[in-house]
């Protein structure tokens, strides 16, 4: 279990991901070698990783929601060779162990993935619905709902140092590629590290950072584990609310502690919240307490995460993140 540097440091990553150790360091009153360190932990013992990604918009991709029923002796084979996709993310097999839930990015003439599936021999049925919309104030961090976060000022002092997004995206160059490609693996690489593999200078990857960044191009995820933070049961609801309550349903939600990430889709079910508990008892509590309070939800489904494959950009295996792109 993490103690309260480690989980203040990973709030500080979630907060601002290329914060500098000494920010931290001010921030929580302890040495910058000493945050220096425990992120490195964290990192080494997979807890976390940052991940430098390009916005879908930006190459005319959109996010759809799959759920994949399969033949239950082929889910495995199916599951982990979505998970190895780099197009496919957050995938991870569901209640039953024989549906298989991911995000996949696909464009107008690019859905060979979304075309596909319903023709494998071990599907017995899709869904696929578009994200249309994310709740909750933009650039947030995910789910921070554990114990020993930074103080709500402090998080704020982050919050307010990170620069401003104007957008709207733009397609990379393809000068860009090895810069990206560096970040996907690691989003806190340095300038220097970041010079070393594009062969550029240290000052021109510090303006191609800022323009890819400041449009809104250039974002950045922090994969976590909270099962190593000692929070085990982990589900996605699935909620049905009348289009007119839409906008204040899911605001609600995305201010819960409880909740990952919020988002409306498309079909009956138009509204899916990622819900992460310390355990069973947890999300039972959660469901029958904070969401029951929400009359203008008309109906709703539980989807239990019974073995995670992938985060954002991560790979999941042994309880560890590992490069998965």
């Amino acid at each position: 279990m993490l103690d309260l540097v480690d989980t203040q440091v990973l709030h500080a990553v979630q907060c601002s991901p290329r914060v500098t150790f000494r920010r931290v360091a001010q921030l929580i009153g302890v040495s910058e070698q000493t945050v220096a360190r425990r992120y490195q932990a964290l990192r080494r013992d997979g807890v976390l990783r940052v991940l430098g990604r390009v916005a879908p918009a930006s190459r005319r991709h959109d996010e759809w929601v799959a759920r994949i029923r399969c033949r239950p002796d082929r889910v495995d084979t199916v599951a982990d060779a979505l998970a190895r996709r780099p197009d496919v993310s957050f995938a991870h097999v569901t209640s039953g162990g024989a549906e298989v839930m991911c995000l996949v990015r696909a464009g107008a003439g690019h859905d060979v993935l979304l075309q596909r599936l319903p023709k494998s021999v071990s599907v017995l049925g899709v869904r696929i619905d578009l994200l249309l919309h994310r709740f909750g104030p933009p650039g947030t961090a995910d789910w921070t709902g554990y114990e020993g976060r930074l103080t709500a000022t402090q998080e704020q002092a982050l919050r307010d140092e990170l620069p401003p997004v104007a957008g709207p995206p733009v397609e990379p160059a393809e000068e860009d590629a090895p810069l990206l490609a560096m970040l996907a693996q690691d989003g806190r690489a340095t300038h220097a590290q970041l010079a070393r593999e594009t062969r550029w200078t240290q000052t021109r990857v510090a303006r191609r950072l800022e323009v890819l960044e400041s449009s809104g191009t250039l974002y950045y995820d922090v994969d976590l584990l909270p099962e190593r933070l000692g929070y085990h049961s982990h589900a996605t609801v699935w909620l049905r609310v009348a289009p007119r309550h839409l906008e204040e349903v899911g605001e609600e939600l995305a201010r819960h502690d409880e909740v990952a990430v919020t988002l409306a889709v498309s079909g009956p079910d138009n509204l899916m919240a990622v819900v992460i508990c310390r355990d069973s008892d947890g999300l039972y509590r959660y469901l029958t307490t904070r969401v029951a309070k929400l009359r203008a939800i008309e109906g709703y489904e539980v989807s239990v995460r019974v073995r995670p494959l992938k985060q954002a950009g991560s790979l999941i295996a042994g309880g560890r993140l590992l490069a998965g792109e």
